[in-house]
This record gives structure tokens, sequence and C-alpha cells, in this order.
């Protein structure tokens, strides 16, 4: 392997890093069209190996939000296990799937979240309240079978596109459960390490993963993804909650961009 490419890797692998230690977000919608537009890997390839990726580095970014008590995972465990069965029926029917349309589409979605969470804020003071008002829950079963619904959706999402879990996770834990965007991140960051694993195993099995690169990257963001996450948890909410909406109306023009160009109809 050239010096060259393993450089490129690891810079795609510290940026990646960065972006999932601030937000909580996965990486892997940077991740999928940079392998795959830069290092040449199959889109297939491109969703398996980023997924891969995404355990690496989101375990090593829980575990610096556990250290500072902002992970609840007794909270978030109805939304883990609707994303692992969604992820591997994801993983199921991906092959058969055209990501470039809808990952496009869930470009504008990711821009449009990140402006709406820069003007109002997350830190559940203005739109957690509001949407309160639309979303009761009369009983705890209600509030499980919503979380295992929306896990499933959430783990078809990674599933598919490798791509915005996390992202889908961040923002349940935030407008619906109601969390606090330190614990939000946190436990978003520990739910998508095991909705990735289940998605990982599932691509893993047609043998598209590229470990070596899988490796490298990964290494390289869970180091990138500690050091960003140490600092996100030393900020106060409103910066972060600052933060989050720009990261996630960057990443939402650059994913449109990468995928709309390549979509025929």
């Amino acid at each position: 392997m050239k010096i060259s490419l393993i450089i490129e890797m690891i810079l795609i692998g510290a940026f990646t890093g960065v972006i999932t230690g601030l937000t909580g977000a996965s990486g892997n919608m940077v991740i999928v069209p940079l392998v795959n537009l830069l290092l040449g890997f199959s889109i297939h390839e491109a969703i398996g190996t980023s997924l891969m990726i995404t355990v690496l580095s989101s375990l090593a970014i829980s575990v610096v939000y556990f250290r500072h008590d902002n992970i609840d995972i007794k909270a978030g465990i109805w939304i883990a296990a609707g994303s692992v069965v969604g992820a591997q029926a994801g993983t199921k029917y991906a092959i058969n799937m055209s990501e470039i349309s809808l990952g496009g589409g869930f470009g504008i979605f990711m821009a449009i979240i990140g402006i709406v969470i820069w003007n109002r804020g997350i830190n559940h003071k203005s739109f957690a309240n509001s949407s309160k008002n639309l979303i009761k829950f009369k009983t705890q079963t209600q509030k499980i079978s919503a979380a295992l619904i929306l896990g499933f959706f959430v783990g078809i999402m990674t599933g598919i596109f490798g791509s915005g879990g996390g992202a889908m996770i961040l923002l349940i834990l935030i407008f619906i459960l109601d969390f606090p965007i330190h614990l939000a991140i946190g436990t978003a960051s520990l739910l998508m390490t095991i909705t990735a694993c289940s998605g990982a195993v599932g691509y893993a099995i047609h043998g598209n993963i590229q470990s070596p690169a899988g490796l490298i990257i990964g290494i390289s963001a869970a180091i990138s993804g500690v050091v960003s996450a140490i600092f996100a948890n030393k900020v106060n909410e409103q910066i972060l909650s600052k933060a989050v909406g720009v990261v996630f109306f960057i990443l939402g023009i650059f994913m449109t961009v990468l995928f709309l160009p390549r979509f025929k109809l």
C-alpha cells in the first residue's frame, strides 16, 4: 500500500473523528462518498467499510462521554434494539436499492436541520418544548413502542446507506426523548456503535468490507474523535448546539453536492 494512500486514509479518518466526537452523528456521510470517489471502492464496499470505521470511532468516543457521565444507555436501549433489527433489514435489501437519489435527499434534510438547530438551539428550551406539545406519550409502553419503531427505521437507513443513523438517533434523543445536548451526543455515539456493528456484520457476510482501509481510517477516526469529544464535554451547551448546527449544515451540503450530480432520471 502506497504511503500517499495511507496518508489520504488517515486524513479521511481524522476529519471523520472530529465530526463524530462533536456531534455524536456518524461520519459515514463523509466516509462513504470519499472512499467511493477517492479510493475507488464500490458503493457497497464503501458503505460496509464505513460501518466498520464507525464501530471503532464511535466506541472510543463513547468511552470519553461515559467518563463524563454523559451516556444514558437505559433510556436509549429500545432505540438500539430496533436499530439492530433495522440494520439487518437494510443490509439485506441494499444491493437492490439506489442510494444516490436518497443520499442526496438526506443531504438536503441534514442541511435544513442544521439551519433549524442554529436558529433555535437544541438545548431543549424552544424546539424541544414545542415538540412535546406535538408528541405526547400517555404510557411507558407507548414511549417504548415509539423508540423501537424509530430505532428500526434508523437501522434501515444505516444498513442501506452506511450513514445518517447517528444523526437520526441524536435528533430522536433531543426532540422526542428530551435529552440535553451532551447526554444526547454521548448516548447517540454508543447507540451508533451498536447499530453500525449490526450493519457491518451484514456487509461482511457479503464480502463488502475492505478491512485494511477500515483499520487505518478507523484508528485515525478514533484518535481524533477522542480529542474532539474531550473538547465537546468541556464547552457549554449553547456553544455546542451552535457547533452541531454548523456541522450538520456543512455535511448536508457536502453530501448533496457529491450525490445529486450522479443521479440520473
